[in-house]
């Protein structure tokens, strides 16, 4: 009985910890301060108790890797180069 009560504490916790961060997130992005990082600290602990939480997570990482791909293109047509040919001196 001690354990189901350690439990739900843990998960009530984890609950109100990361509605709180998510909240003072959102006001962190009108003020100054790291809001999007408290955000998704929020979300990271809320995904742990709710799946809305998690499919949300998981959307932000796709669109994060797909601007990042934008922003910093991977070249793929580039030859790759041996390191033994780039020390070489002519």
């Amino acid at each position: 009985m001690i354990l189901r009560t350690v439990e739900q504490v843990r998960r009530l916790s984890r609950i109100v910890g990361g509605f709180t961060l998510l909240l003072v997130g959102i006001v962190m992005i009108v003020t100054p301060g790291p809001g999007w990082l408290v955000i998704l600290l929020g979300l990271g602990l809320l995904a742990a108790e709710f799946v809305w939480a998690r499919r949300l997570m998981d959307r932000i990482k796709r669109e994060s890797d797909r601007v990042r791909n934008v922003v910093w293109p991977y070249p793929k047509n580039a030859p790759d180069k041996d390191p033994a040919e780039s020390n070489e001196t002519t």
